[in-house]
């Protein structure tokens, strides 16, 4: 029973640690703004990321797509996920570069690529921020720890203030929905009335 209550006061924690981080508040706000200026402006959003950090990719991008709370037309977005792709890339170039391939393929100035890591220093995330840099594209940088490699990397670092990585994983997941919100209290204002 007491590491239950440890685990849920450390959550608590990182929670409140967040919320009082007026910078990341602030980032949180101008990620949602680069979002709202990708779809108004045709564009697409492509996420990334390793092992939950992938989950984390799915979910965002399925959550656009799909439906978030009521019905509204899907949003153009896609997780790099494709079990042939990835072990395609990694069989024949190398696992770091199984997220920049595709956004070299699929990329284009205008989108934006969300790359989550705990760490800010998964090779193949930054090789794809890189990739995303070159064609143009802004990278909105769902991170945790020091921010890593990546922090100075993106356009808009979110790094979570955390050591642990479940800690870290359980803001990533709250700043994507309170993402999709900010996107859909934007693009469609009526299921907020």
């Amino acid at each position: 029973m007491e590491f239950i209550k440890s685990s849920l006061s450390e959550a608590q924690e990182t929670l409140q640690k967040t919320l009082s981080d007026e910078q990341f508040l602030k980032s949180l706000e101008s990620a949602i703004n680069q979002l709202v200026s990708t779809f108004k402006n045709d564009g697409r959003v492509i996420s990334c990321g390793n092992g939950g950090s992938l989950c984390d990719s799915m979910h965002f991008a399925e959550e656009l797509t799909g439906r978030y709370r009521k019905d509204r037309k899907p949003l153009g977005a896609t997780s790099i996920m494709d079990p042939s792709h990835i072990s395609c890339v990694a069989n024949d170039f190398g696992y770091e570069y199984i997220f920049s391939r595709f956004v070299e393929g699929w990329g284009k100035n205008g989108d934006t690529l969300l790359a989550i890591s705990t760490s800010g220093n998964s090779e193949n995330v930054i090789k794809a921020v890189e990739s995303a840099q070159q064609k143009g594209m802004k990278v909105i940088g769902l991170l945790g720890k020091s921010g890593g490699k990546l922090k100075k990397m993106v356009d808009i670092p979110l790094v979570v203030p955390s050591q642990i990585t479940d800690r870290i994983q359980e803001i990533h997941i709250k700043c994507i929905h309170i993402m999709i919100e900010g996107v859909e209290r934007d693009l469609f204002p009526e299921n907020y009335a």
